[in-house]
């Protein structure tokens, strides 16, 4: 399995325990969804493939978990995934009812300001702080755009369109340096 056919579900933060368990940071609007999770993939190595691994027990806990892998049964194995990214199949996610979308399905739409036009193309998403941003460069600069209903009032996935609604100066402000 490759990186790019794949979602982040989150990443192993810690070792928990002497007998192979990990503590799980996991970045999902509904970690409770992942409860009864079989296996997920892990990126190792930092390249575009990813290992699988199969879950022997899961607990979910708000946004952690403390997770048992098969064949994972010292502290001395567990460290070493640490850090270590994982991931889940794009396939698996479940389909989104009309007007929401998936951060990563916006990557490479045209942004378009109602009173501006059009901006430029949404390089990345950046999620995990206080406010989730869109990246996009604009007159040669990165300018960040938070994500929110009055911001980005619409999305059109067959258009491949971001719409945006910038209040005057958010573009300056939005600037990263």
């Amino acid at each position: 399995m490759r990186i790019d056919d794949c979602y982040q579900l989150g990443y192993i933060s810690k070792t928990h325990g002497l007998q192979g368990e990990v503590s799980v940071v996991l970045d999902v609007d509904n970690p409770s969804d992942y409860q009864n999770l079989e296996s997920v993939f892990v990126d190792l190595s930092k390249s575009e493939a990813l290992i699988p691994f199969f879950v022997d027990t899961i607990d979910v806990k708000a946004s952690r978990a403390l997770v048992k892998f098969d064949d994972v049964d010292t502290i001395e194995q567990a460290q070493e995934l640490v850090k270590a990214s994982l991931y889940l199949p794009l396939t698996s996610l479940p389909e989104l009812e009309e007007g929401k979308y998936y951060f990563h399905e916006i990557v490479g739409f045209n942004v378009i300001d109602q009173q501006q036009g059009e901006l430029g193309v949404v390089k990345d998403v950046y999620t995990g702080g206080s406010q989730d941003l869109i990246a996009l460069i604009y007159q040669g600069k990165e300018v960040l755009i938070p994500i929110n209903d009055q911001l980005v009032p619409r999305v059109d996935k067959k258009e491949q369109t971001v719409h945006v609604d910038l209040p005057e100066g958010l573009l300056e402000l939005g600037t990263s340096a």
